[in-house]
């Protein structure tokens, strides 16, 4: 049994089964969670006997990292190999008082939203709650280790600034403060895995995260949004992209399936068990497509009684894309748009993008099993 792919009641089962108390269950986990152990045998504080045993028939795995690389802003990105040809990618943004990781959940995916790097490439498969919860967990032991990629490397900067000088970790607190469940694939396609991974980054005994810190996006898996509501609420983005079903089933397909309205009533939902009082609403910029003051206007009245912000996103290119970002000041006078209006409105800042690790950019390495026609990524843009 690979010990990180257990959350805290699947650790206090697998002890329980050998005859533990719960609290070795709770033991176990700071080590691997908090302590961030490689190890049994440095579990000091654990029976010889146990750490033996556990020696014998356990084991922690660590996701096998086959590429590290490190932005000009900082912005630090790996490479996870997940087996049988396939890699992910997890995304490291540090701020001033944060670090966020961007953590991946599918290789590949299968929603196929046509602005997106991933979804260009297909779907392969479900990641493991070890190789969800393992992204942090490496994370954290890499950030803390004080070895960035060297300089002169592909993506490495110059001069590094060690974990050790940001301002939350000499206050004690780890490198990764926040999760967002952005990348690599749809999260909620895959909430068998991704529900014990989000328990283990909130338990007091792993990674101990508040539920405001922790945010999962979706396309809009209507379901789904009213399981995670039932069983592991926390923060809430929603990709909208656009402000009618016409432009939104073709830019996001799941839409056919669970259109606007749909949509907007599971949010309202989501609203009532929610840490946040408000869902995020993201919203890719494209060039002629989305941005249009008449689609602000849309947006206003689409969304007049849902307590929501917006995340305006500048889109991002990458290779065999049909679509331009949208002129800066056309996503000013947008956001503008949305504000005068009365709602939050940020315009997310690009990090990341000279190693490919700004939204919509991660691929990864996918061995694609999704066959769709190719007619389904042509699109037709307004002057």
């Amino acid at each position: 049994m690979n010990l990180l792919d257990l959350d805290p009641q699947g650790l206090e089962r697998h002890f329980a089964a050998r005859g533990e108390k719960p609290f070795r269950a709770r033991q176990v986990s700071r080590w691997l969670h908090q302590h961030l152990a490689g190890d049994v045998a440095s579990m000091t504080d654990l029976a010889k006997s146990l750490r033996a045993s556990l020696a014998a028939h356990d084991s922690i795995e660590g996701p096998t990292v086959l590429r590290d690389t490190t932005a000009s802003d900082g912005t630090r990105k790996w490479l996870f190999d997940v087996g049988d040809g396939n890699a992910v990618e997890a995304v490291f943004i540090p701020e001033d008082d944060r670090g966020t990781l961007c953590v991946s959940s599918q290789a590949g995916c299968a929603m196929d939203c046509r602005f997106c790097s991933t979804g260009a490439q297909g779907f392969n498969r479900n990641l493991g709650v070890a190789e969800i919860v393992g992204q942090l967990w490496h994370a954290n032991r890499a950030l803390l280790s004080d070895t960035p990629p060297a300089p002169g490397s592909p993506g490495g900067v110059a001069e590094p600034r060690p974990a050790s000088a940001w301002p939350w970790v000499e206050a004690g607190r780890a490198p990764v403060t926040n999760v967002v469940m952005m990348g690599m694939g749809e999260p909620l396609a895959n909430l068998d895995r991704v529900i014990p991974a989000l328990r283990l980054f909130l338990d007091d005994h792993a990674y101990g995260l508040s539920r405001r810190r922790v945010t999962v996006s979706t396309s809009g898996l209507v379901p789904q949004m009213d399981r995670l509501a039932a069983e592991c609420p926390v923060a809430l983005a929603v990709s909208l992209h656009a402000p009618d079903d016409a432009l939104r089933d073709h830019l996001v397909p799941i839409n056919r399936k669970h259109p606007l309205a749909e949509l907007l009533a599971a949010c309202r939902r989501y609203l009532e068990v929610a840490p946040r009082d408000f869902v995020t609403f993201e919203y890719v910029m494209l060039d002629g497509v989305n941005d249009a003051p008449a689609q602000a206007d849309a947006l206003v009245a689409l969304v007049r009684e849902l307590p929501c912000k917006f995340n305006l996103i500048p889109f991002n290119p990458f290779r065999g894309t049909g679509f331009r970002v949208s002129p800066r000041e056309r996503i000013v006078a947008f956001q503008r748009r949305l504000m005068d209006a009365g709602l939050v409105t940020t315009i997310r800042r690009t990090r990341g993008d000279d190693i490919d690790a700004a939204c919509g950019q991660l691929a990864g390495r996918v061995k694609n099993r999704v066959i769709r026609p190719l007619a389904t990524r042509s699109f037709a843009v307004r002057p």
